[in-house]
């Protein structure tokens, strides 16, 4: 014979019920450890076989031995047998709920092999198919869409997008402001009470967009939440009334049915929330929480055999529900313990014989079991009026259960009699509620079709218009979009540079300051995929403008960015105090692009710039809270201007770039001379300064650089040059003279004659 399959042993722990008297004569010890070493190796029929051995030899059947014998019983899959012992164990005493775990979880799992037994041989062997009996609350993120929020899985309702780009109803991040983002674990910038004070704000963009897309299910959602509202105020005659309308709206959200019913059950309507358990059962037959409410509903009602087998569909589909579990045990200890009450058998009266069945198997146990059974022919979850076996077993030896020696193979149906007789129940569900107000049948949901749950939402083409996605100051579909704490959405270069400007909101003009000093500028990745999803072509046309314009800012011959500020140097740092909108965003345009690198030359009267200046790159940069910015540089080129020109409020230039001419021979030999008698020179003016302007400029600009060894190497000649003519005290059109030249020599002769002019002027 078969056992249970192997994962419904490895989930139960092995419980050894303790025998009611250990030193009872016959009662042999070694035998019971094999037993208990055969339930533990998966041989449950050899222990079930040692344990009715034992039994055999007592006087008195030990209420322990049956309960093991009836747990082995069950585990290998031959459930009649095991309720023979069952009910042997609770005539003796009754059965507490925490004995009857095994059989518990042996029936779901019964019912869950089944049901994929049944959804193989319809499709035809498919190991997808055979595999979809699933709880499909696993899939509830997955199946989320982009209209979903995160928090409560419903449509989003007055959507609220928080500095790192994720999106949330409002009231869900009100409900849980100390917590981090549920998407990216981000914890909010703002205290709980920041954010109460300043008020969260509403995405203007999503939220008008959920309101065309979605007019009918939004104002559902608004009429659930008020009736959460009210029923927290303990208003359940108004929060009743909000659910009823959202349910007219939108008939088909379980989630509503299965608040409303929860609603329901509180008034003490069980009748209605039984109807709208059966409705979540259409909508997602294998949803868990569908079948707890209706059980919860049932068992208040004390129709305690249809909640039982609803209990035993949650657990075929949950099987880790332990509150479920519980519940399920509960009503099979209550229902051994009235079948033994009914029959007029007190629970503490003598054992009977081991091998009396007339009065340990009553027929109205076994209906009850069988009841809270899927039975061929009846879909799993459907209300249906219980049925009670009225009939007497005419032979005392005859057992009320049908024998099954495979339970997997023969299916779980086939465990039970059919119930000989049936009878109504006698009492009508509106006997168990309070004298109310009628609910009135929901017209919307007779006139749709159920549909089966789907985690997707449609919108309609021609709600579809790019209008809606364009940023209010490029005048062009969003790129980029990011959403400021006051709700309203820009493409994120566009907002950079309104910021550079003035750092309040562009359109309802509230101070960013803090937003700016943070510099979370995260995409609303909601605006984002929207985008990509339904306007892919003019996404994809609006990223080919912007590559296109960066490729050109990034063109360091065609247009350099000039800072127009002061004389700068190869191999010299340049450090700057960055505070104009226009070099802001020259400044984070360079960065953008990857090129990191800019123009700097001394301002001109005539062409507003000079025709000669330095190549910088960005090596770091440091933003304050208000926007400025100290950017750390360092040349690294000499350019010539070819034409000046503008872009954005910054100057620009097309440029060429700047190399020393190099000498041979004789030239060269002279050349070296003079480098090494200027560089000597050099050394002895430095080495002459006082100490605390020496350390000035050491902390400024370094140490004076070593000489090199041949001084054509660097196409912009020797660093100490250049090092030089940046601490030397010369004015700024002197420098640039000096900068221009490109011949070493001419520039060496420049430099000794400037260090002869400056010894003789230095005070002695």
């Amino acid at each position: 014979m078969q056992t249970m399959d192997a994962g419904i042993q490895n989930h139960t722990e092995h419980y050894l019920h303790d025998p009611s008297n250990p030193t009872a004569p016959g009662l042999c010890a070694e035998m019971l450890g094999v037993a208990d070493e055969a339930c533990r190796a998966g041989d449950f029929d050899l222990a079930a076989e040692i344990y009715t051995s034992q039994l055999a030899e007592l006087e008195h059947p030990d209420r322990g031995l049956c309960l093991r014998k009836a747990d082995a019983l069950a585990r290998g899959g031959r459930i009649a047998d095991a309720l023979d012992s069952y009910c042997v164990a609770a005539n003796l005493q009754a059965l507490r709920p925490d004995e009857l775990q095994i059989l518990v979880e042996v029936i779901a799992h019964t019912i869950r092999t089944k049901e994929q037994s049944d959804r193989k041989t319809i499709s035809g062997g498919s190991t997808f198919e055979s595999r979809c009996f699933e709880s499909d609350e696993l899939d509830d993120e997955q199946n989320l869409d982009l209209f979903s929020c995160h928090v409560c899985k419903c449509l989003l309702t007055e959507p609220t997008s928080l500095v790192c780009g994720h999106t949330f109803c409002k009231c869900c991040l009100e409900d849980d402001l100390s917590k981090e983002c549920r998407s990216c674990r981000l914890k909010p910038n703002k205290s709980p009470r920041e954010f109460t004070l300043g008020g969260l704000r509403v995405n203007v963009i999503a939220s008008g967009l959920i309101e065309k897309w979605f007019n009918s299910e939004s104002k559902a959602r608004r009429y659930w939440l008020e009736g959460e509202g009210l029923w927290k105020k303990q208003d359940v005659s108004n929060a009743i009334l909000k659910f009823n309308k959202a349910i007219e709206l939108e008939p088909c959200i379980c989630q509503l049915l299965a608040r409303r019913a929860e609603l329901l059950m509180e008034m003490k309507n069980f009748g209605q929330a039984i109807k709208d358990g059966d409705t979540m059962c259409l909508l997602r037959p294998q949803w868990p929480k569908a079948h707890y409410i209706k059980a919860t509903a049932f068992r208040s009602t004390g129709r305690n055999e249809e909640a039982l087998q609803e209990y035993f569909y949650c657990l075929a589909l949950k099987f880790d529900w332990i509150a479920v579990k519980l519940e399920a045990q509960k009503i099979l200890s209550h229902m051994f313990s009235s079948v033994f009450a009914n029959n007029g058998l007190a629970t503490s009266m003598q054992p009977l014989p081991v091998g009396s069945t007339s009065r340990i198997k009553p027929s109205s146990l076994l209906s009850s079991l069988h009841s809270s059974l899927p039975r061929d022919g009846v879909k799993a979850g459907c209300s249906k009026e219980a049925t009670l076996n009225c009939s007497k077993f005419k032979d005392e030896n005859s057992s009320i259960l049908q024998r099954s020696e495979n339970v997997n193979s023969v299916g779980l149906s086939s465990l039970f009699v059919q119930p000989v007789l049936k009878r109504k129940w006698t009492e009508d569900v509106k006997a168990f509620e309070p004298p109310r107000k009628q609910l009135k049948e929901d017209k919307a949901s007779s006139r749709k079709i159920l549909p089966t749950f789907s985690g997707g939402r449609q919108v309609q083409s021609q709600l579809l218009d790019s209008a809606d996605f364009e940023c209010s100051l490029c005048m062009r579909l969003f790129y980029e979009p990011v959403t400021t704490p006051c709700g309203h959405t820009f493409c994120l270069k566009c907002l950079e540079r309104c910021l550079d400007h003035n750092p309040n909101c562009p359109l309802c003009k509230e101070n960013l300051s803090e937003y700016l000093a943070t510099r979370a500028y995260n995409k609303t990745l909601l605006i984002e995929k929207l985008l990509q999803h339904f306007f892919c072509d003019e996404l994809a046309e609006r990223r080919k403008v912007h590559e296109e314009e960066m490729k050109e800012l990034s063109n360091l011959n065609q247009e350099v960015p000039i800072f127009v500020c002061t004389i700068a140097f190869p191999t010299v740092p340049c450090p700057l105090h960055v505070f104009e909108p226009r070099y802001r965003l020259m400044i984070r345009r360079s960065m953008e692009t990857g090129t990191k690198q800019f123009g700097m030359c001394i301002a001109d009267e005539l062409n507003g710039f000079a025709d000669h200046g330095c190549m910088l790159e960005v090596r770091d940069v440091k933003l304050f809270p208000d926007g400025r910015s100290v950017v750390d540089t360092i040349g690294i080129a000499r350019f010539r201007v070819v034409t000046h020109g503008q872009r954005d409020g910054y100057n620009t230039a097309k440029i060429e770039y700047l190399e020393d001419k190099k000498v041979e021979g004789e030239e060269f030999t002279e050349l070296l001379k003079l480098h090494d008698s200027v560089y000597d020179q050099a050394l002895g003016w430095f080495t002459s300064l006082k100490d605390d302007m020496k350390n000035q400029i050491i902390s400024h600009f370094g140490q004076l650089p070593v000489k090199d060894s041949d001084p054509q190497d660097n196409p912009n000649g020797p660093a100490w040059c250049w090092w030089l003519l940046a601490v030397l005290p010369l004015e700024n059109k002197a420098q640039l003279t000096i900068l221009a030249m490109n011949a070493l020599k001419d520039r060496l002769i420049a430099i000794r004659r400037v260090l002869i002019f400056v010894t003789r002027k230095r005070p002695r």
